[in-house]
């Protein structure tokens, strides 16, 4: 049946579809974000230069006590049996100190200059394996030529206390300092090592 008059005409409900919430491109930010990525940045950056300054410092410090582990070492000739070259674990105590020496000097050169000019003198993957490696096996070295050198200094104290006994001693306390230094720098080494993207 058809109404005529206007008044009658059914009426149609239409609901409009509910908006999906769009994707944000990639390009809309909110302030929020910005400022949690910026500061997340920074902190990364803060982050690695303490690293890089804290790596610098132990291996100073790990040159200054191998130059001091190599000269007590290599001036403790007192004649006779009190000779550090009649006896082989000072040989090798010396050794050690020697290329400890030669190993943190060049490190310390290399970041010093890296530092200085904010250039890497080598590609920071290989940088950063021959610092893990390089910290780790000269740390061994150490602590093993130390090690060596503990029994014969001891016994030889047990019959008499002179300056060879004591300049051999602070030797090996010297040693076992920059082993204690580098062992530390390998830890922040192997930290910059894990962290790197394309390992």
């Amino acid at each position: 049946m058809s109404n005529l008059d206007g008044n009658s005409s059914p009426k149609i409900h239409v609901e409009t579809p509910p908006v999906a919430a769009s994707a944000p491109s990639e390009d809309h930010h909110t302030p929020a974000t910005r400022a949690a990525g910026i500061g997340g940045i920074l902190r990364r950056w803060k982050r690695e230069d303490l690293m890089k300054r804290g790596s610098l410092a132990l291996r100073g410090i790990a040159l200054l006590f191998s130059l001091i582990s190599f000269v007590v070492m290599a001036s403790n000739t007192h004649g006779d049996s009190r000779d550090f070259d009649k006896y082989e674990e000072y040989r090798y105590l010396l050794a050690v100190a020697i290329l400890s020496s030669l190993y943190t000097g060049g490190q310390v050169f290399r970041q010093v200059q890296e530092l200085s000019t904010a250039k890497q003198l080598l590609q920071p993957r290989m940088a950063a394996m021959i610092d893990f490696f390089g910290d780790q096996i000269i740390a061994y070295l150490l602590i093993s030529s130390a090690s060596s050198a503990v029994p014969i200094t001891n016994r030889m104290r047990e019959g008499a206390d002179n300056i060879f006994t004591d300049s051999s001693s602070a030797a090996i306390s010297m040693s076992i300092f920059a082993f204690l230094c580098l062992a530390a720098s390998a830890l922040i080494s192997g930290y910059k090592l894990s962290t790197q993207p394309y390992i």
